[in-house]
């Protein structure tokens, strides 16, 4: 056991101690943030429109402050990118993260001294209570690689603007730099597929032990490293024992994972975001997320069913109920207030309370009035798959196909690429069919009584999802393909 595995057991009974300090009274420690949060931002710019010094209550909170998204504050976030100070939050950011989404343009999202810890600690506790559950920290002792954005940053009125990864990038512990790769020089490449060539160069000489990014991308990265090497990964690197990731479901990727591995490793779930790190897996095996509830944010949940009404309901901690699904709701020391993140979560457990990431709010499938979410999706596929063994799943999305022909009714389309493709393709559909049918009684109405045929089921050439996503700049990195649409965008971009 090396210094560093060794020095880190200690260090991570203390850490997860704390946790459990305040997963004691999970209520009354969003009730203190709340407070400070209040307190700390009621002389801003945004404070002071919205009346904080009267807002005692989180109902107060809902009653002066709506709910709005990125879109609907960017007055404010204007002010703060041209480096006005104490507009949301006392003083200016320490960076702005800019970020983008499939479908939408650049964001800039404030960082502040007082959130960045945060987004440092976050990634760094679900280390320590995976030492801490599992008694492993030899991963510590080797090469650790974190597939991410450029940490180049360049300036904006005087405040360091980057990706989020390539922010946190520079705030790595001294103590984990000497093991960090790519290298400074590698990770500000800003073609993807120029970067991932000299990744592999870089890291193929090393002991991997721990490798952390989206899992599409670190597939690539993979395969890359077999087609060169002609081995798989697990004699590549005999030593690799942990996989971190977050920002997509794991599941449709898992199997093809593990096969380009050659056995199957253990994983660590993220829920991060350029607004806020969320939630971590704190029990391997547990697909529940940790719900940060102590680290300066303010969370509100509003039941997704109800989200677009004129002024839903918004939750505290305490009113939620398992197996329900929220919108998430965001107030933190960022300078966030009432900010929509986009994303919906399911509570497993309330002691702690944990979650599983659902889907998003904005990327449902309801052209007929089905509502179909990611998470049914995902499952419907997962399952699937277990019928059929033989099929690998590189990456799919789903899209609605709107017909006025009676010859040629209205249905879903599933755009899969395939790895490996189902024998039966027509079996696999219906299987795809019967279990969206199972999870969604609107998609099964409509099926019933013949507003909608089977889904189409359309296999994509290998690389089409990689060539899409280059077409919009948006190769590698932290960027994602929205599992479901509400219009053809995406396919019709796919099919080209």
């Amino acid at each position: 056991m090396g210094l560093k595995s060794a020095l880190s057991r200690p260090l991570a009974a203390y850490i997860t101690h704390r946790y459990q300090q305040w997963q004691q009274d999970p209520i009354a420690t969003q009730q203190r943030v709340f407070r400070q949060l209040i307190d700390k931002a009621k002389n801003t710019a945004f404070g002071r429109d919205h009346d904080f010094a009267g807002i005692r209550t989180p109902a107060d909170l809902a009653r002066l402050v709506p709910v709005r998204d990125y879109e609907a504050l960017a007055p404010y976030f204007e002010r703060v990118k041209a480096g006005e100070a104490d507009v949301l939050w006392p003083g200016k950011p320490e960076y702005l993260a800019k970020t983008s989404g499939t479908t939408s343009g650049a964001k800039y999202i404030p960082l502040t001294k007082d959130s960045i810890p945060n987004h440092i600690n976050g990634a760094r506790d679900a280390l320590f209570h995976y030492i801490q559950r599992t008694g492993k920290s030899r991963f510590l002792d080797g090469k650790l690689m974190f597939l991410s954005g450029s940490p180049a940053l360049e300036t904006v009125h005087g405040i360091h603007t980057g990706r989020l990864s390539g922010i946190v990038n520079h705030h790595v512990p001294a103590y984990l730099r000497r093991n960090q790769l790519p290298t400074y020089r590698t990770n500000v490449i800003e073609d993807w597929e120029t970067k991932l060539d000299h990744i592999v160069e870089e890291t193929l000489p090393e002991n991997m032990t721990l490798i952390s990014g989206i899992p599409p991308w670190v597939q690539m990265y993979f395969d890359k490293l077999t087609q060169l090497t002609g081995r798989p990964v697990k004699d590549i690197f005999p030593q690799f024992d942990l996989f971190v990731y977050g920002g997509v479901n794991f599941e449709p990727y898992r199997a093809k994972l593990f096969e380009t591995i050659g056995r199957p490793v253990d994983s660590i779930e993220l829920f991060p975001a350029s607004e806020g790190f969320l939630a971590f897996q704190d029990e391997p095996g547990n697909p529940g997320l940790l719900l940060l509830l102590d680290a300066g944010i303010f969370y509100e949940f509003i039941p997704a069913e109800r989200f677009f009404e004129p002024n839903p309901p918004r939750l505290t901690i305490g009113e939620v109920e398992l197996d329900q699904q929220y919108a998430l709701v965001l107030n933190s020391n960022a300078g966030l207030w009432g900010y929509s993140l986009g994303d919906t979560v399911r509570f497993v457990s309330k002691a702690p309370y944990r979650v599983v990431v659902s889907g998003r709010i904005k990327h449902f499938l309801s052209a007929f009035g089905e509502h179909v979410i990611g998470e049914e999706v995902e499952q419907t596929l997962r399952e699937a798959m277990s019928r059929f063994p033989e099929v690998e799943v590189v990456e799919f999305t789903v899209a609605p196909r709107v017909s006025s022909d009676p010859q040629q009714p209205s249905r879903h389309e599933w755009l899969i690429e395939f790895a490996r493709p189902p024998h039966e393709p027509a079996a696999f559909a219906a299987a795809l069919d019967a279990g969206l049918r199972r999870r969604n009684v609107y998609y099964d109405d409509l099926l019933t009584g013949n507003i909608l045929a089977p889904l189409q089921l359309t296999a994509l050439p290998a690389g089409a999802f990689q060539r899409y996503m280059k077409s919009l700049g948006k190769l590698g990195g932290q960027n994602k393909v929205p599992r479901l649409s509400n219009d053809r965008g995406i396919a019709e971009g796919l099919l080209r």
